[in-house]
């Protein structure tokens, strides 16, 4: 009878846990602290099997509500961050690339942060945001009310960063990764006594590979390359940041009304242990896409869950705001659902579905390569023909069932191409940068967002070859190249014009013009500014361009009508036989 007892008990207070994922959320609306890292990958969690790498305090998060077996992103960050603020695919948001403005999500997508906002809550970011550049396509453009990290793919040094805070820059102190977190945490203390939605998309451990000694020193010692060592440095000191996070929900009495996620955006950056799936960061296999996703409210979600039916990024805004008892306001149509049944067990209480993945390159939106996932298979187009994997016995992808199963192929590849049509429907012109809002007065036009005449890269180039963000415009020796902006100015009027640049002594006297319908205005290159690339303390050789300091010039005034147009800056005269380096752009409104 003892016995009896205590599983009658048992039941009740299960049934009672479940009965909370089943009826509408407490009165007070749960805080929400999302949590997103930058390239680090399944494995890259102690809790996933890898012995090499420690992280107990997200290994714990993972104990103390539920985890996600079979959870889903893009292969690459932009369309991820895309998806995950507007429960679309990223496709349907215009972002397709990660640089050059093919990352910056339309201004007509509602995101998380304006669903909370218009329910009281306090919103707030803090770190990467990548899915626009310019207002008001830009964090405060997009629902935050604060805003402090940076809006480009990556940063150029982890150390004392320059960030924005709104949308002036701001010098910190510190590595990033703390410095955001010290961010966050104030903006928590401030916010603790009404709902707030706290982002914090850290951008480590994306390279550059730079990390403080002491984690830097540990993975070294454990006999791993200086790159994984990088890698999993970065990640312990993201793994002690979210334990920060977490005991000030704790020492705030926060805890018991706060919905804690975690995940990462794609696969790992890097070779290293990813559960032995096939790919990594870039890749349409199951290894660039599946990645860690933990999700914590002490008290609604039962701690120790797991849950194995595949869910998606897309999933996130519609079970936030279920959660939150939210409704999600009339606009462009998710592609999500809410995985509150998930949460409470019910794995067989949401129907099968299919997740589409793709990624094509950067700069141009192909068919392929792509893949449709679904609880078994996965089909994947590789961008030269259609393979199928039975991941239920196949796992790491090794034999392309392919032929074996042909219906279940035909199938899949038909269920893709019909997903590829309709995602891709309003087309990719490019987002043009708004120029002339009252809030941002100045613009500036960074030179890896030009596009350059010719695009082949002869008679003017980008400093990297393919234009990264920090980039810059070099290499211009041909008279008849020149760099475009498209640009929409929203409000006519007088503008100041300059330019921030580089140049040697050979090319002092340049001659530069900058034009925009029937606006011109041209200016002299009068003073030598040749400095050599700023210390970075780089794990091993980096990809990016290196930072360095910029002089500027200012080229003179003119008129801009309203009105979208394309901006042209053109080099006059080339002593030495070639234009100084362009950065950047800058437009600074005057008044009418």
């Amino acid at each position: 009878m003892h016995r009896l007892a205590l599983v009658l008990l048992a039941a009740v207070l299960a049934g009672v846990l479940t009965a909370a994922l089943r009826e509408a959320p407490p009165a007070a609306p749960p805080n929400v602290l999302l949590i997103l890292t930058d390239d680090q990958g399944w494995g890259d969690v102690r809790s996933h099997g890898n012995p090499l790498i420690d992280t107990p305090r997200l290994d714990r998060l993972a104990r103390e509500g539920a985890r996600f077996e079979r959870f889903y992103v893009s292969p690459v960050c932009a369309p991820t961050r895309a998806s995950l603020l507007t429960g679309r695919y990223a496709l349907r948001t215009g972002v397709h690339g990660v640089t050059r403005g093919y990352e910056t999500m339309r201004g007509d997508e509602v995101t998380l942060a304006e669903i909370l906002r218009g329910a009281g809550y306090a919103t707030g970011l803090f770190g990467k945001w990548h899915n626009g550049a310019h207002h008001p396509h830009d964090p405060t453009g997009q629902g935050f009310d604060t805003y402090f990290g940076f809006a480009l793919g990556h940063l150029n040094n982890y150390f004392d960063p320059l960030l924005e805070y709104g949308g002036t820059p701001a010098r910190t102190d510190g590595f990033v990764t703390d410095v955001l977190t010290d961010s966050a945490l104030a903006f928590i203390r401030r916010h603790r006594d009404r709902p707030f939605f706290a982002y914090v998309p850290y951008n480590a451990p994306h390279s550059p590979f730079q990390v403080p000694d002491r984690y830097f020193e540990k993975y070294v010692a454990r006999g791993l390359s200086a790159r994984t060592a990088a890698a999993y440095g970065m990640v312990e000191n993201i793994d002690d940041n979210v334990g920060r996070l977490l005991d000030a929900l704790d020492a705030l009495g926060l805890r018991e009304n706060t919905l804690v996620l975690f995940l990462t955006d794609n696969g790992p950056n890097g070779d290293r242990y990813n559960g032995g799936m096939r790919g990594a960061k870039a890749s349409v296999h199951e290894g660039g896409v599946r990645v860690p996703l933990f999700m914590r409210w002490p008290g609604v979600i039962p701690a120790g869950r797991t849950v194995r039916t595949p869910a998606a990024h897309i999933d996130l805004l519609p079970t936030i705001a279920d959660l939150a008892g939210v409704p999600v306001p009339e606009g462009p149509a998710l592609d999500g659902q809410s995985l509150a049944p998930l949460l409470r067990g019910d794995e067989g209480g949401m129907p099968p579905r299919r997740f589409f993945t793709h990624w094509s390159g950067p700069f141009e939106v192909r068919p392929y390569p792509g893949a449709v996932r679904t609880a078994r298979w996965r089909a994947v187009h590789d961008g030269t023909a259609w393979a199928l994997y039975d991941l239920v016995h196949d796992p790491a992808e090794r034999v392309d069932v392919a032929a074996d199963e042909p219906e279940t192929m035909r199938m899949l590849a038909a269920a893709y191409d019909e997903w590829f049509a309709d995602v891709t429907a309003g087309g990719f012109s490019l987002i043009p940068t708004e120029v002339g809002h009252a809030e941002r007065p100045e613009v500036v036009l960074p030179g890896h967002e030009a596009l350059l005449h010719p695009a082949t890269g002869e008679g003017i180039g980008y400093m990297e070859r393919n234009g990264w963000a920090n980039d810059w415009i070099t290499r211009w020796t041909d008279p008849a190249a020149y760099a475009a902006w498209p640009i929409d100015v929203v409000r006519s009027g007088r503008y100041a014009v300059a330019v921030r640049y580089s140049a040697r002594a050979d090319q002092i006297g340049a001659r530069l013009r900058i034009e925009a319908g029937e606006a011109r205005v041209e200016g002299r290159i009068d003073a030598l500014h040749d400095p050599s690339f700023l210390p970075a303390p780089d794990r091993v050789p980096r990809g990016e361009v290196h930072e360095k300091d910029w002089a500027t010039q200012a080229l003179g005034t003119f008129t801009l009508v309203p009105g979208p147009q394309t901006l042209r800056l053109r080099a006059l005269s080339m002593p030495g036989g070639a234009a100084p380096d362009v950065k950047a752009v800058l437009l600074q409104r005057l008044g009418d």
